[in-house]
């Protein structure tokens, strides 16, 4: 079969706040964390060995999916950190780097390797990919999917000849410079050969630098390209776009939580919500121990985390709201995702509890 590698060890800057104290793959989508999506579909596949390489936050990823069991997995973890003036701190290898840091160690990828971003949910075909991988003969081969000309410039832009072999690699174009619209998804197929060629004990990329090495050198480097969902979570305005996709369950198997008591409108165990006065118009999901008082009105999409309060009066748009996170009396969140300390609105622009400058009250449920 296959052996996977998911990339979890980077920051998430583009997302803070989101990532302030949660690694990226831990974001949860319905509930869930990114990365559990990308282990159930693996598991689906049959991959069942899987290395994860983590830094930041790295315990919360740890304590969270452990050895894997109960995905019917096996997970291992390879941390990247340092010892700075007598403190243990996270310091990322790069994507390639943390591959051939597990390589010199174990000698883990023994096999055709699967590769993926760990904030980001696919519904690719495993198997029609390992197949065209493995009938190419190609060392390293990189999923890719077209994208309109004006976003090139968020994308590594991969650029083959007729056969699919690629000879050249664009990190992030200007749309007028793009040779192709091809983009990596950071779903890479990767025979043990591969990881020779990257340099050991230090840092090295895998777009940036790998890429443009197997092109130049003229190795069996392919392209493919697939029809599939590739829901990527590149900042905190693609976060809010996706779980308003998912609300509206356009992607398959993702699939509402709770208990559906009105059309459109799913709740958890021990809700309290006023049926005679709230307004509510689905998709829209209530977790548990949530209280939605007298006269508040919710449209959807909507997901209010376990533990919320909705006071009097209070009106949620179109929103994500984390757990234990408490509206005022009369306040409205419109298009935002918000938790107990900070809200951000579908710009990326962010306002913290406490603000002075800003209408919106709000607060911590728990207190």
């Amino acid at each position: 079969m296959a052996k996977a590698m998911i990339l979890a060890a980077g920051q998430g800057t583009r997302v803070r706040p989101l990532t302030k104290q949660t690694p990226k793959p831990m974001v949860p989508i319905l509930g869930k964390p990114v990365m559990e999506y990308i282990i159930e579909h693996l598991a689906r596949y049959g991959v069942k060995e899987i290395m994860v390489n983590v830094a930041f936050n790295h315990w919360k990823i740890e304590n969270y999916f452990g050895d894997g069991h109960r995905w019917g997995v096996k997970i291992g973890y390879a941390y990247e950190g340092a010892r700075e003036h007598g403190e243990i701190v996270p310091r990322p290898l790069g994507s390639a780097g943390g591959m051939r840091r597990i390589q010199d160690f174990s000698g883990f990828f023994d096999e055709t390797t699967i590769v993926l971003c760990g904030d980001a949910i696919i519904d690719l075909d495993i198997n029609a990919a390992l197949f065209e991988h493995r009938s190419k003969k190609a060392m390293a081969s990189v999923v890719t999917l077209e994208v309109p000309t004006d976003q090139v410039q968020n994308y590594g832009i991969v650029v083959p000849d007729k056969t699919g072999q690629i000879t050249s690699f664009q990190e992030k174009p200007k749309p007028e410079e793009a040779k192709s619209r091809l983009a990596s998804t950071g779903i890479y197929l990767f025979e043990p050969s591969i990881i020779d060629l990257i340099p050991p004990g230090r840092e090295f990329d895998i777009g940036s630098q790998l890429f443009p090495m197997l092109a130049e050198q003229g190795l069996p480097f392919y392209a493919q390209s697939r029809h599939f969902n590739w829901i990527d979570i590149g900042r905190v305005s693609d976060y809010w776009q996706v779980c308003q996709r998912v609300l509206r369950g356009e992607i398959a198997q993702m699939d509402m939580p709770g208990k559906e008591i009105r059309p459109g409108v799913w709740v958890g165990l021990n809700t309290r919500i006023d049926w005679d006065t709230v307004k509510i118009t689905g998709p829209v999901y209530i977790g548990s121990g949530s209280c939605i008082e007298p006269g508040v009105t919710i449209e959807g999409p909507a997901w209010i985390g376990h533990g919320s309060r909705l006071r009097t009066g209070s009106k949620v748009v179109r929103s994500v709201l984390f757990e234990y996170t408490r509206l005022s009396e009369g306040a409205t969140f419109n298009e935002v995702v918000a938790s107990p300390l900070y809200c951000v609105d579908r710009q990326g622009k962010t306002t913290y509890q406490g603000d002075e400058s800003t209408s919106l009250r709000w607060g911590d449920a728990r207190a």
